[in-house]
């Protein structure tokens, strides 16, 4: 009976015939696991961050934390609206390789949103010249923050421009301005 038993658990443990059955996101049919960086830029390229920092955090246990991992999940806590969690990882990307863009402007991006003009126009100043002023999102961005600090930017609620973030390429973000 014993044995009985035994052989039908070994037989539900077996193979599947090679079909994937239950397999969690990020495994493709042949067993091979997919990188999760990469799915985690095609999530957030259609718009669905939290999938996204998923991803990034399954590529984090695989890869192990580097500066493109660290810079991925601070986007997507961008992207979710978790200014601390993002400035947090971004500031920490930066400790990683201080010559790092995409993690410096995303930074600058966190800072304005938080209201802390200053610091973000520092930031976006150390991007553009990381850049070498290659990058129009990031002009952009710092003229913008120079705007802000120098109030330049009206004070009158009614004429008062709001800002909207929008993605520019993986997992850089620009800050727009609407009047």
């Amino acid at each position: 009976m014993y044995l009985l038993i035994g052989a039908s658990l070994l037989a539900a443990c077996g193979s599947t015939g090679g079909v994937a059955r239950n397999t969690p996101y990020g495994v493709d049919a042949n067993g091979e696991g997919v990188d999760g960086l990469l799915v985690g830029h095609r999530l957030m390229a259609a718009n669905e961050p939290e999938l996204a920092l998923k991803a990034y955090l399954r590529a984090a246990g695989e890869q192990g934390v580097n500066v493109d991992v660290l810079s991925a999940i601070g986007s997507a806590n961008l992207a979710l609206g978790r200014l601390g969690q993002a400035e947090q990882v971004l500031r920490r990307a930066i400790e990683e390789d201080p010559t790092f863009v995409p993690a410096i402007n995303n930074l600058g991006v966190v800072l304005m949103e938080q209201g802390k003009y200053g610091e973000a126009r520092v930031t976006f100043q150390q991007a553009f010249a990381q850049d070498s002023g290659q990058s129009d999102s990031i002009r952009e961005n710092l003229r913008l923050a120079i705007a802000r600090t120098e109030g330049v930017v009206y004070s009158d609620p009614q004429t008062e421009p709001t800002m909207a973030l929008v993605r520019r390429g993986q997992g850089q973000y620009e800050l727009l301005t609407e009047l």
